[in-house]
């Protein structure tokens, strides 16, 4: 399994950034608490607490999810689930440091986070777009954009 740790700091070494390149994300403070909930589902799938087998993949995604991973590649929600139940069979433990996690409501009851993560050499910038049901959270949307280290615009 893998265990995450979550940092909010400074970019992983090597990641070249300019001074006003980067936006600037703030979290308005009335959303503080959401950001913190879903924090702790992220990264998505990797959670055990949240589920582990496909029955709990399926309540965690909406019906019309789907994801772009950082290959650019586009995933089908039912791609994405066939994938976890195989990747859970097996299931290894890796590393990763994920922080710089900013919340936006985009509509009601649906909210953007977006952060890095760092996956040993590999840094990602990930998007989700999660839904507040009265069932509890789903996933609406992911993403995942590789970071160029020492590159610049």
């Amino acid at each position: 399994m893998n265990r995450v740790t979550v940092i909010n700091g400074p970019l992983p070494p090597g990641v070249w950034q300019a001074d006003n390149m980067e936006p600037q994300l703030i979290t308005a403070p009335q959303h503080i608490a959401i950001l913190n909930e879903l924090i702790s589902r992220e990264p998505l799938f990797h959670r055990p607490e949240f589920g582990t087998t496909r029955a709990d993949f399926e309540k965690l995604t909406a019906s019309e999810f789907w994801e772009v991973g950082a290959s650019g590649r586009r995933y089908s929600r039912q791609f994405c689930l066939d994938t976890l139940e195989k990747r859970y069979k097996n299931p290894t433990e890796e590393v990763w440091e994920i922080g710089d996690f900013h919340c936006l409501e985009i509509a009601i009851n649906n909210y953007l986070v977006t952060y890095t993560l760092a996956q040993g050499k590999v840094t990602t910038r990930r998007a989700t777009i999660w839904r507040r049901t009265a069932e509890g959270w789903q996933i609406v949307y992911h993403q995942g954009t590789l970071v160029e280290t020492n590159s610049q615009p």
